[in-house]
């Protein structure tokens, strides 16, 4: 047995961190014989992967290892996946894919509320699985090169930062998921502009989201909560009835 069950291969050790040229990723799964086939398919492919059992040994090897992506199981002892997701959120936004063996709406949506990217479940194709890691990796640099050039979106008691990840509603900061700022960020860049469903999960998730337009309803959903009483100050994210929605100027 390793001494550290959670230390990825190839590992070069400097003053506590550990330094390597490939992507890590950080697999947080109980199930041994799951976590051995997906480690052999991300190594196959290029990745560095470190490993945790357990929701507390996959928040100490997030805070220890900084993967640049989590795959995240939802049932973990210890501590909970979603739970661990939380925690990851509230200081970073590091791509995560949540690991589940339940084909549940209310499982999926609760994940993506929390700022999941992405969701598989269980039983899976490894390659899907690698095909999903790649696309929220694609997705996660394409956001990051965008961020840098951010101009921050201002209206009547509303400012929104991409390069910041921060929303401010009436002079007080709001706690957003990743994806619920995108989605505003996004209409909001293109004011009285309809996009349908379709169009908003290719423009935020891009095109090889696995998800479906649900997603899209649940964000704006969340939204909607967090800005109650946008109205009054002249601008509200719209519904337009059988098309889709829009960041509406009044």
């Amino acid at each position: 047995m390793r001494d550290d069950p959670i230390a990825g291969k190839g590992e070069v050790m400097q003053e506590g961190w550990t330094v390597s040229d490939k992507q890590r990723i950080l697999l947080v799964d109980d199930d041994h014989n799951i976590s051995h086939l997906v480690r052999l398919y991300l190594e196959k492919e290029g990745f560095e992967v470190c490993e945790a059992a357990r929701g507390d040994e996959g928040l100490a090897a997030f805070k220890r290892q900084m993967p640049a992506l989590v795959l995240l199981d939802v049932m973990l002892p210890g501590v909970d996946g979603l739970e661990v997701l939380r925690e990851i959120r509230k200081t970073s936004k590091v791509p995560v894919i949540m690991l589940t063996a339940k084909d549940e709406t209310f499982d999926k949506v609760l994940g993506l509320e929390l700022g999941a990217d992405d969701y598989i479940t269980k039983p899976f194709e490894n390659k899907e699985l690698v095909a999903r890691v790649k696309a929220v990796l694609r997705r996660a640099s394409t956001e990051s090169a965008a961020a840098e050039t951010d101009d921050m979106l201002t209206f009547p008691q509303l400012t929104v930062s991409l390069a910041r990840y921060e929303v401010t509603f009436e002079g007080k900061p709001v706690d957003m998921p990743p994806k619920e700022l995108e989605v505003l960020y996004f209409l909001a860049s293109h004011p009285n502009m309809v996009f349908t469903r379709e169009q908003l999960l290719e423009r935020v998730w891009g095109f090889d989201f696995f998800g479906d337009s649900r997603t899209v309803d649940v964000h704006i959903k969340r939204l909607r909560e967090k800005l109650v009483g946008c109205e009054q100050y002249g601008w509200e994210i719209h519904t337009v009835w059988r098309v889709g929605y829009k960041f509406e100027i009044k």
